[in-house]
């Protein structure tokens, strides 16, 4: 059920999904809302995440405290990370359902133990500066943009020890750069990626969507590179606008995603003393 009502939903605002998921009185909008507000990102859901911790539905308290889990780093109001804390340790040891109190146990482990790495965070010894993403079939900036974000996910959620987030590295000076990674005891490392094919093929009343990504890693701020990746996924959908619209999301979200952990997490790490 949830891998069925979790097609993204990225053109929806913040809002509306926050409005949805705290005050519909269907409990699988507001599990939808829950899981698409997950994957916007936005520092916004926290707040009403927090309040989704007493919803009524026992899944989507499940998916709240997940969420929180991801969603919270280094950078969180200090305000909203203790809220969510309190709230989560409550749900831990007394919520009435198993799968809550293991989401919400490990929500709290998490934000507990935020420290060295992560997004601006300090400590980190390795950077990893992402670019803009690009979309060569046209559909438009909000696949690139998704591109991104999901590539900053998922190296805050997989690779805690890289920061993404370092104030010297934003300077055109390249050996200015160079020399404030050196002081900070940082080796640099530049990500970008390129949508290169997202087909569709309709047959009766379901659709096929695939794509191909390909993602270049690189060092920085030279951006020298060594790594050339590709890879490609199939993803079946209703043939509505919506749901083709969904599936393109979800599978050039899946790609980038994979590429990410399995392939540019690990080769950044083994090249790095």
């Amino acid at each position: 059920m949830l891998l069925g009502l979790a097609s993204s939903a990225f053109a929806d605002s913040v809002d509306k999904l926050i409005s949805r998921m705290l005050e519909s009185s269907d409990y699988k909008q507001r599990l939808s809302a829950a899981l698409n507000l997950q994957k916007t990102g936005d520092a916004r859901a926290a707040p009403a995440y927090i309040k989704a911790l007493d919803d009524s539905d026992k899944t989507v308290r499940g998916v709240a405290a997940a969420a929180l889990g991801k969603l919270i780093d280094a950078n969180t109001k200090p305000s909203v990370r203790t809220k969510a804390m309190e709230k989560l340790k409550t749900a831990a040891s007394s919520d009435d359902n198993a799968f809550v109190r293991k989401q919400a146990q490990k929500a709290y482990d998490s934000i507990k133990n935020l420290g060295s790495g992560g997004s601006g965070a300090s400590g980190a010894k390795i950077y990893v500066d992402v670019g803009k993403m690009t979309d060569d079939t046209g559909t438009g900036a909000a696949i690139a943009n998704m591109m991104r974000t999901v590539t900053l996910k998922t190296l805050k959620k997989t690779a805690p020890g890289m920061s993404t987030d370092f104030a010297a590295a934003q300077g055109s000076d390249k050996k200015a750069v160079k020399k404030a990674l050196a002081k900070a005891g940082m080796t640099g490392y530049y990500v970008d990626g390129t949508l290169n094919a997202l087909d569709v093929t309709a047959s009766g009343s379901s659709a096929s969507v695939s794509c191909t990504v390909n993602m270049l890693l690189a060092s920085f701020p030279d951006k020298s590179m060594f790594g050339f990746l590709k890879g490609s996924a199939k993803v079946t959908a209703g043939n509505t606008p919506k749901d083709i619209g969904y599936a393109k999301e979800d599978c050039v979200g899946a790609v980038v995603e994979d590429l990410v952990r399995k392939k540019i997490i690990p080769t950044i790490e083994t090249r790095t003393p």
